[in-house]
């Protein structure tokens, strides 16, 4: 007996967003229905996957991922070409130096590092600033101002400095990635003040934060899942934007991830241990919507790449 599978016709689409330029660049969003639910609705595009760099040395990471990175911790460049040999879609240049309460690296450093890597490299660049809303409202506006031989992302964009960012980003042709506190209510009104101060659709991603497996994924899952539904079912027009999710950053800062085997050696492998970790996260949140996530173990791009390819089928 043949048996008829309900199915969920979205009466709206995600906005589609342009992340790059030329051949490296790609498009993000569109889709009309749920994640993967090609039998319901289209999904022209497929979610990208983007590889993490800092614009210093990491002093915290776990070995597994100092045994492939540690040659190019010192100079960034090196570091993003690396990602490129990993299959990354994009990078994102973490500018960790600029932290207030660690090194407190001057703009003018973040500007030159930003401007060395933009130009050695044609896959699309975010640059990343440190959660510190002064700090990053005065670096990210001085990067997207020396940065305006190619478009790059800037964030986070969050409440206190969406203002100077985001004149930045309109004012020099950039886009950004507007940050909130895995709350719906919070993003929506972000996405509604950067639209106001002149942000057009096209030219923003929503970061919801995220939490790694066994640290508030589930909570993050039902965020995101939330604001999928009401932008495709409920016409929702302010939370209609493909969703950006730093996973790596997330993930390898938890003791499970970073841990090696001397530490309990019940868990076995720590660096297969991370990379299970990294790609549970990441698939369980595009399962949720997103649309980029951020990575750091090769091994876990490669996982995640092979299960986007299989679900797009």
């Amino acid at each position: 007996m043949a048996v008829d599978f309900p199915k969920v016709e979205a009466s709206e689409a995600i906005k589609e967003v342009v992340v790059g330029q030329g051949e490296k660049g790609f498009t993000l969003g569109g889709e009309s229905a749920y994640a993967f639910h090609t039998f319901e609705g289209r999904i022209p595009h497929p979610p990208k996957i983007a590889m993490e760099i800092w614009d210093k040395a990491p002093s915290e990471w776990a070995e597994s991922l100092n045994q492939i990175y540690a040659g190019v911790y010192s100079d960034p460049v090196a570091w993003a070409k690396k990602c490129l040999e990993f299959g990354a879609d994009a990078i994102v240049l973490t500018l960790a130096s600029t932290d207030p309460n660690a090194e407190n690296a001057s703009v003018a450093q973040a500007v030159e590092t930003v401007t060395k890597v933009a130009r050695a490299i044609e896959i699309p660049l975010i640059v990343w600033g440190v959660d510190n809303e002064a700090k990053d409202g005065e670096t990210l506006r001085a990067v997207a101002e020396a940065v305006q031989f190619r478009q790059l992302f800037l964030g986070p964009v969050v409440e206190k400095n969406y203002k100077p960012v985001g004149a930045g980003a309109i004012g020099f042709k950039h886009k950004v990635i507007a940050n909130s506190p895995i709350d719906i209510n919070l993003a929506k009104q972000l996405n509604i003040l950067l639209g106001n101060l002149g942000v057009p659709d096209s030219s923003m991603l929503m970061d919801p934060t995220v939490g790694a497996l066994g640290y508030g994924l589930e909570y993050a899952y039902s965020v995101m899942e939330r604001a999928r539904m009401a932008a495709l079912t409920q016409g929702d027009g302010k939370l209609q934007f493909p969703m950006f999710c730093m996973v790596g950053k997330e993930v390898w800062k938890t003791k499970e991830a970073k841990a090696g085997r001397e530490g309990d050696p019940t868990w076995g492998d720590g660096s297969k241990r991370g990379v299970i970790m990294e790609s549970i996260t990441a698939i369980t949140l595009l399962l949720a919507g997103a649309d980029l996530v951020v990575l750091r173990h090769p091994e876990s791009v490669k996982q995640v790449r092979k299960y986007i390819t299989e679900m797009m089928k």
